[in-house]
């Protein structure tokens, strides 16, 4: 069973910066590649960035220049920097073991709001 646990969300002004952190346990972490999600309210939940198991990174178009994913293997952790945060990235953030099966964790909630 895949368990996920994210942490780092909060209340942010515009510009302002976020590190969200993910643990995972249940896989072996360093075969697979993991993602960063969000979903705002009344909105479908979209993939904002992913790093494959060789660290190749993928950043959705809206937070390119703005948010680095990375990864630490030994620690079973993931990681996502949120610089020059907008109002629009407010949402609830998951993080996800891509191909390891449907779970997720509980969310962090990121609000960007002055």
């Amino acid at each position: 069973q895949v368990q996920l646990v994210e942490s780092g969300g909060g209340l942010v002004q515009p510009g302002g910066s976020l590190r969200l952190s993910c643990s995972t346990s249940g896989i072996i972490f360093s075969n697979y590649a993991m993602g960063w999600y969000r979903q705002a309210p009344g909105k479908q939940r979209e993939l904002v960035a992913s790093i494959s198991s060789g660290g190749t990174t993928y950043l959705a178009n809206s937070v390119k220049g703005r948010f680095t994913i990375s990864r630490d293997n030994a620690k079973n952790m993931v990681y996502l920097q949120m610089n020059s945060l907008k109002p629009e990235d407010t949402a609830v953030y998951y993080c996800h073991a891509i191909g390891a099966g449907n779970s997720w964790g509980q969310g962090t909630q990121v609000t960007v709001s002055s």
